[in-house]
């Protein structure tokens, strides 16, 4: 099975968390299937930023990203975040690399509107560096940062890279880790499985805001790109992966039907 997992930045702020989650990891590559990493490091950044006095301002839910902003993703997300996961993937057993959407022509994106910054939307993505490290036993640990034909870093929301990635890799299963149990209802409670209609039509009502509707979003274009199942997963949960591929009810599912 291909797998895109996309890991939420809360999520990696723990060295105990990062080595639960790579030796999880680890072991769906001993058991043959082809995984893809995508991660997120908000919260990081935005610690970085607040230690250098530098407020961060967000609109639509989007980091503005000024040339401030931009060295500091850089610093954070590709060197810090990322450089701590694929630590723990590598004592994990695995032969993990580190990348950007630059690296490779990986992921492709333009500026998404001057106000913003340095924010970029997504272009297009090539899966041929991916393939070909995870056909040679490697696992692909990318930071959500784009590029383009300048050579210019774009800040693209995490969501959105784990589609491109997703679609890209042609991967059965795009897995959301977060740290929430799942998407919910009006009501608070957990739903354990969404159509792509129902999904847009939460969004539509008002009860998925914010981060859970840019999910929703994300997992309704992967669906359209054709992955075959999206999945909205606390990565808090015991041995959250190996209980997901087994078929448990956790978290909740978006397919198409």
């Amino acid at each position: 099975m291909r797998l895109l997992i996309k890991i939420g930045g809360t999520l990696l702020d723990s060295l105990e968390r990062r080595d639960t989650l790579a030796r999880q990891i680890s072991a769906l590559l001993t058991d043959g299937h082809k995984v893809a990493l995508v991660h997120g490091g908000g919260k990081q950044i935005t610690e970085y930023l607040e230690a250098r006095g530098i407020q961060s301002e967000f609109r639509e839910g989007l980091r503005v990203t000024t040339p401030e902003t931009i060295d500091a993703v850089l610093k954070v997300l590709t060197g810090t975040v990322n450089g701590e996961l694929v630590a723990s993937l590598i004592r994990a057993g695995t032969g993990a690399v580190g990348l950007t959407g630059l690296d490779g022509w990986l992921v492709q994106a333009e500026q998404m509107n001057p106000a913003l910054g340095a924010v970029g939307r997504v272009t297009g993505a090539n899966s041929r560096l991916m393939d070909v490290l995870s056909s040679a036993g490697f696992l692909p640990v990318i930071a959500c940062l784009a590029g383009d034909l300048e050579g210019n870093f774009w800040n693209v929301n995490g969501d959105q890279m784990a589609v491109a990635c997703a679609s890209a890799f042609e991967a059965d299963n795009l897995i959301f880790l977060t740290d929430v149990p799942g998407v919910l209802d009006a009501s608070a409670t957990r739903i354990p499985h969404l159509t792509a209609r129902a999904a847009r039509q939460l969004i539509d009502s008002g009860v998925a805001k914010g981060g859970m509707q840019a999910k929703l979003n994300a997992a309704t274009l992967a669906l359209d790109q054709g992955v075959t199942r999206v999945v909205v997963a606390p990565g808090f949960e015991l041995q959250i992966l190996p209980r997901l591929l087994a078929g448990e009810s956790l978290g909740t599912t978006i397919g198409q039907s």
